[in-house]
């Protein structure tokens, strides 16, 4: 008889292929078959066969099972092959030989022996054939369960080393030419298996391909901060750095198209760049450009270069520090990043953690990765950039307390800082203040525009224009642009056309000579609706505006208002960043905004901001609809009629990535709508954008803006605004750990709803309390705040009963916890709730942990955790790992335990939620000193220790405490007592279990000291 588990299951006997009937009857055999020749209980196969649930008849029906296959086998075999039932389950009496994995299993084990001895080639001959045959998953096809899983990971595994193996037994014969084609075919399929990726890159540098070598770095780089949020190891590292040192040096010694060739490679392995477009015709600051690159060639490249350039606004400061960042593009090869940080601009400049936010983002850090405290971040921000080249361009910085903490501290970058300001503090190095251009290089810029011929026939107007302008570049460039498009305006037409003409802006001078008529000059010639839009555009806050957004200011169509901007665009004065996406430079924008004032009168202004702040909520509200209750949307905004509806045929619901780009803009927006008076708006569009802040960790942005919002509500008397932004803004204090913020918040939040005659809001809110009051070690509170919502009935009971739950089981309430879980889980069954579903599955499984019963504690955390990756819900999805270590810490599967473990850690760490990283690191430390790792013990539970008294979360807090006093009774009973002491009042303040063992410990030491 021969079994075959790798691919579908077969089993055939003298060449016939034997019939196994029901996909479960197939199950039966392949636990047999991975078994041959030990007893499988029946137990083991109900559990694999009805992972959750079995029915009653599991048994008899196993044994069914088991009987129609021993009858088919006897009926084939004439009884030379059976199925022997023994007391308690059964055994297939098989040679291992006779299934397919087992022999390739014993085949791959001798390959490793003679490898071992010595014998390379006959070991790379039969791991060739054995991994030649070994293509196919184990079991496909059949419905695993946990056992049968956990054993596909495992053989998956066996075959990957398999391959790695063979390949690095070619690699060692120097035969790279078999080792690429099989590990790229393999890695490809393991794209964050560091050794995989690792072996291709060392038969990729033997191969020569260093640029190939490269890019699988930076592949590999970017899936595991995608997938994982974390780094390459050290291997990876060190291979990059020897395929670039290589390629460095073929590139020294190639000739001069070899050497373009190896810079075309170099581009396509290097990631995206996020620099504006380098000036093409850069003329002057030659003395400046040469001085700075040959300090910053002189620095130890170990070290970051920080060079700061200020000087008046329009005087090219950004276009210097781009043409630098270009030179220097190809000695830092891993990134050129570039944030402006608007110090100047209208609204509020950008704060130093949202700039971390929008840097750490072009690196290709995940958004959930980006920690919500400034000072986690910025170390983020430094460990990032510890280990890459890449130059950055902070631009439009407002003062030092702005820039520094985006500076690093080490690694091999070179940071330029542009500013309107001397910044003095930064940096040791003064920093380049540049001036105007000197009257050569201005005449040179205006050469560059307008072509030599039309300089030389008039010299001495083309002199007059560049003074006329300052010799401020951004001036020089509008005006000589103006003339490249008019071919028959001479010079002397040009000065006459800006000599005499009234000034917008006179703070904006060169010498005695303003430069405003170069903007002028490039506005009247608009048609009246251009310039309308032209206005209108500088009455709005934000970084940018689409062509929707644009109609929604001037109450024209998506198409006219994209035409009139193409307009703008054409003339200079407005900037197109991206497809369909537009800004004005600063002084641009102020110039905009001074016509406005002059030609528009107020109701017009008004309006067209009105326009676009009602435009931007409905589109909010559209576009988030695939991630927040529009029912309750609907309830809270109270929205009336889209002013613009025709404005929102492009905004598609589910389109976050649109959201992402206003991100900037809707903080703005909301402090501009506060601002000038348009109350409603301003909370209306806080709290459309909130659940897409929450989803996405920008916790900084739902205080900013519901702070604004609730100014604003506050202001116009409505209540219900005002009600509503404290209840988000607790949102975001629970999610960042500040409670007794978040308790004020919902405290007035009840009293607001109770006046109000709001019952329904009233529940919500002490629902919400309820949660606050767990975090807090206010149990009992808690408790009765759940229980009585579930008497009054009137609230949707699924957001309440895991409430409950939780807060039973935090008080050793086992089984009622259990009751309430069991309910949660058929309430959310009966909705189809899968979101629910997971939530009630992994908090049946936490309390089955807690019971000490891990093994039905392991098969209902795994099935929350392949529900939440099913339908992709990430919430308390850290939790949930962190219990499943615990049940394998208690089966004693101390490696499942600490790779669940870091899971956990690093699914806290994106959430947020400081309490989950202090519960995540209390259990990583029972593990710890499970392994007798006390040191790292003893560690771990000082780091949740000081979480949980950062963000003032007693239980962990008091588990922490107590955990420490384990490790110090060995050395220091007085110590310890006094880390116990501290514990019980924790505990006894709020009435949890763990009381009675603090206590028995503390009369144990009272003993010993007696």
């Amino acid at each position: 008889m021969e079994i075959q588990v790798l691919g579908g299951l077969t089993a055939r006997i003298q060449g016939r292929i034997l019939r196994l009937g029901t996909p479960k009857q197939q199950l039966v055999l392949a636990m047999l078959a991975l078994h041959t020749g030990r007893l499988v209980t029946v137990d083991q196969m109900v559990d694999e066969l009805w992972p959750e649930n079995p029915p009653r008849s599991a048994v008899p029906n196993v044994r069914t099972y088991a009987a129609n296959l021993r009858r088919s086998l006897e009926s084939v075999a004439c009884g030379r092959v059976t199925i022997v039932r023994e007391q308690g389950g059964y055994r297939l009496p098989l040679d291992e030989s006779r299934v397919d994995l087992m022999r390739l299993s014993a085949q791959w084990l001798r390959a490793r022996k003679l490898a071992d001895a010595g014998d390379r080639p006959r070991a790379g001959e039969l791991l060739g054939r054995v991994v030649d045959a070994w293509q196919e998953p184990l079991l496909v096809g059949l419905p695993l369960g946990p056992a049968l899983l956990a054993r596909r990971e495992n053989v998956d595994r066996e075959r990957q080393l398999a391959v790695e193996f063979l390949a690095d037994l070619h690699l060692r014969a120097g035969r790279a030419d078999l080792a690429v084609p099989l590990l790229r075919a393999h890695a490809s399929q393991q794209p964050i298996r560091e050794p995989a990726q690792g072996l291709l890159m060392r038969a990729l540098i033997q191969a020569d391909d260093l640029s190939g070598a490269v890019a699988v770095y930076q592949a590999t780089r970017n899936a595991l901060a995608e997938q994982l949020g974390v780094l390459p190891g050290a291997e990876l590292e060190q291979l990059r750095r020897q395929a670039v040192g290589a390629r460095r040096t073929v590139r020294e010694r190639a000739p001069s198209a070899g050497l373009e060739a190896a810079g075309r490679s170099d581009d396509q392995a290097r990631p995206a760049n996020w620099m504006p477009r380098a000036a093409p015709d850069f003329v002057g600051r030659r003395e400046i450009v040469e001085r700075m690159l040959a300090e910053i060639a002189a620095e130890d490249e170990a070290t970051p270069a920080i060079r700061l350039i200020d000087g008046m606004a329009g005087c090219g400061k950004t276009t210097l520090a781009v043409h630098l960042a270009a030179r220097l593009a190809n000695r830092y090869p891993d990134g050129q990043l570039f944030v402006d940080l608007h110090g100047h601009s209208k609204g509020a400049p950008v704060q130093p953690a949202a700039a971390l936010v929008i840097l750490l983002r072009q690196l290709g850090v995940p958004a959930g990765r980006i920690p919500s405290d400034l000072s986690d971040r910025m170390e983020t921000w430094q460990r990032e950039l510890a280990i890459r080249r890449v130059v950055v361009v902070l631009d439009n910085a407002a003062d030092s307390g702005q820039v520094e903490p985006l500076l690093p501290t080490f690694g091999g970058c070179v940071v330029f800082v542009t500013s309107r300001r001397r910044l003095l503090t930064l940096t040791a190095r003064l920093p380049v203040s540049l001036p105007v251009l000197a009257e050569p290089e201005a005449l040179s810029l205006l050469t560059a525009l307008v072509g030599e011929d039309r300089i030389r026939a008039d010299l001495e107007a083309a002199t007059d224009l560049v003074r006329i302008c300052g010799c401020l570049p951004l001036a020089i460039r509008l005006a000589g642009t103006r003339l490249a498009h008019r071919p028959a305006w001479s010079m002397s037409d040009m000065v006459r056309r800006l000599v005499g003409k009234p000034a917008f802006l006179p703070q904006l001078q060169a010498e005695d000579r303003t430069v405003v008529e170069a903007f002028a000059e490039s506005y009247e010639p608009l048609s009246d609706p251009a310039k309308r839009v032209f206005r209108s555009f500088g009455l709005a806050a934000g970084s940018h505006l689409d062509a929707a957004m644009i109609g929604a200011l001037a109450d024209v169509s998506v198409d006219v208002a994209a035409e009139l901007v193409d307009e703008l665009v054409d003339r200079h004065l407005v900037e197109e960043i991206a497809a369909g996406r537009y800004r004005l430079h600063d002084l641009m924008r102020q110039y905009a905004f001074e016509l406005s004032l002059q030609t528009d009168s107020e109701t017009t202004r008004r309006a067209s901001v009105a326009g676009l702040l009602d435009h931007l909520v409905h589109s909010v509200v559209k576009v988030s609809a695939s991630i927040d209750e529009q029912r309750l949307v609907s309830q809270q905004l109270r929205l009336a009629c889209p002013l613009r509806p025709d404005l929102l045929s492009g905004r598609r619901p589910g389109d976050l990535e649109w959201l992402d780009e206003q991100r900037l803009n809707l903080d703005a927006l909301v402090r501009q709508a506060a601002q000038e008076g348009h109350e409603t708006l301003a909370w209306q569009l806080a709290r459309a954008a909130w659940r897409f802040f929450y989803t996405r960790g920008y916790f900084d942005d739902i205080s900013a803006t519901h702070r604004e919002g609730l100014a604003a509500a506050d202001r116009a008397g409505d209540r219900h605004a005002v009600a509503l932004m404290h209840n988000y803004l607790a949102s975001a204090c629970v999610r960042t750990g500040a409670y007794h913020e978040a308790l004020a918040h919902l405290n007035a939040v009840v009293s607001i709803r109770a006046d109000l005659g709001d019952v329904d809001g009233t529940n919500r809110a002490r629902v919400n309390l309820s949660v606050v009051y767990w975090l807090t070690g206010r149990l009992r509170e808690s408790l009765e705040i759940n229980m009585s919502m579930l008497r009054v009935g009137v609230l949707d009971s699924l957001p309440v009963l895991p409430n409950l739950g939780l807060t039973l089981r935090c008080l050793g309430r086992y089984e009622e916890s259990m009751a309430i879980h069991r309910l949660h889980l058929f309430l959310a069954r009966a909705r189809q709730d899968h979101f629910h579903m997971s939530n009630a599955l992994g908090h049946l499984g936490g309390v089955r942990y807690r019971l000490g019963e891990s093994t039905q504690a392991e098969r209902l955390l795994h099935a929350s955790l392949a529900l939440r990756d099913r339908d992709g819900h990430q919430y308390a999805r850290a939790e949930t790992l962190s219990d499943l270590a615990g049940a394998y810490r208690q089966l004693g599967r101390y490696d499942e335990a600490m790779r669940n473990h870091h899971a956990a850690l690093e699914a806290a760490a994106n959430s947020g939620e400081r309490h989950v990283q202090a519960e995540a690191r209390n259990e990583l430390a029972m593990t710890l000193r499970a392994m007798g790792r006390f040191e790292e013990s003893a560690a771990t539970y000082r780091e949740a220790l000081d979480i949980a008294t950062r963000i003032a979360h007693p239980y962990e807090q008091g588990r922490a405490l107590n955990g420490i006093a384990e490790h110090l009774v060995a050395v220091d009973p007085a110590e310890a007592r006094r880390y116990w002491r501290r514990a019980l009042a924790v505990f006894e303040r709020m009435g949890v279990p763990e009381r009675h063992e603090v206590r028995r410990r503390l009369a144990e030491g009272a003993s010993d000291q007696a």
